[in-house]
């Protein structure tokens, strides 16, 4: 009944939220079975068009199992839209970052690129930390992936990009970050520290990120360490 209700109507986020409260509710191996149907149900649509925004929502609902971003009634390439795309790909980064490798983390992994390179169509001058956090996420899921020549070409814009005025609030933050690199988890791993010791032995209250990695320093040492594997892929540590 499943695989003919859904072969027979377009699924879309609400429909998916619907699916997994009613089918959780009788037992969770029902809705594993839905999403496993979802999943080629999609598979067939892009095969026979493409992905579509509407699809991509799908599949990060799927993927994210929790209530998705509600896309507000305005332009789907204002500002506001890219800031909704980069928060919907950060989550999908949480959750992968977290995982281990598996099919679905791959999933999770191009819905994320996907939702990042929708938050690059932004070009207003407003969007500029959106344009360098964009570029930066994409340089490090392609450099999970093994794409490194890619990674290497969306660090350059933010390398080369003279205003990062607007930039300076927004921090790479670690949470988000697979494990790529062992110099970069000590470093993000001392900001936890600090963050601990600052709201535990000296009772400040922290709201915000330490800013540890601003978009152009992470973009510079990315592509250091990048072209040091792409020119010299023997080559195990990398003293920066």
């Amino acid at each position: 009944m499943i695989a003919n209700v859904v072969s027979d109507s377009s699924l879309t986020e609400p429909s998916c939220l619907c699916w997994k409260r009613e089918l959780s509710a009788i037992h969770e191996d029902l809705f594993v079975y839905f999403v496993a149907v979802a999943f080629l149900h999609v598979a067939i649509k892009i095969s026979r068009n493409t992905l579509t925004d509407e699809l991509l929502d799908v599949l990060s609902t799927i993927c994210l199992q929790y209530n998705p971003v509600r896309h507000c009634s305005i332009a789907r390439h204002s500002t506001v839209f890219s800031v909704l795309s980069l928060s919907q790909a950060a989550k999908l980064m949480k959750v992968r970052a977290n995982n281990s490798r598996t099919t679905v983390q791959l999933i999770e992994i191009e819905l994320s690129k996907a939702y990042l390179h929708k938050a690059l169509k932004c070009k207003d001058s407003d969007s500029d930390f959106i344009y360098c956090l964009a570029n930066v996420y994409l340089a490090v899921l392609y450099h999970t992936t093994g794409q490194y020549q890619t990674a290497i070409d969306h660090c350059t814009p933010v390398m080369r990009s003279q205003d990062h005025s607007q930039c300076s609030s927004h921090v790479v933050q670690g949470e988000l970050l697979p494990k790529i690199d062992e110099d970069i988890d000590t470093v993000l791993g001392l900001a936890v520290f600090y963050q601990y010791v600052l709201s535990a032995a000296l009772n400040q209250r922290q709201t915000q990120y330490v800013s540890v990695f601003s978009t152009e320093l992470f973009a510079y040492y990315s592509s250091i360490k990048l072209q040091s594997a792409t020119k010299h892929p023997l080559v195990t540590e990398t003293s920066l």
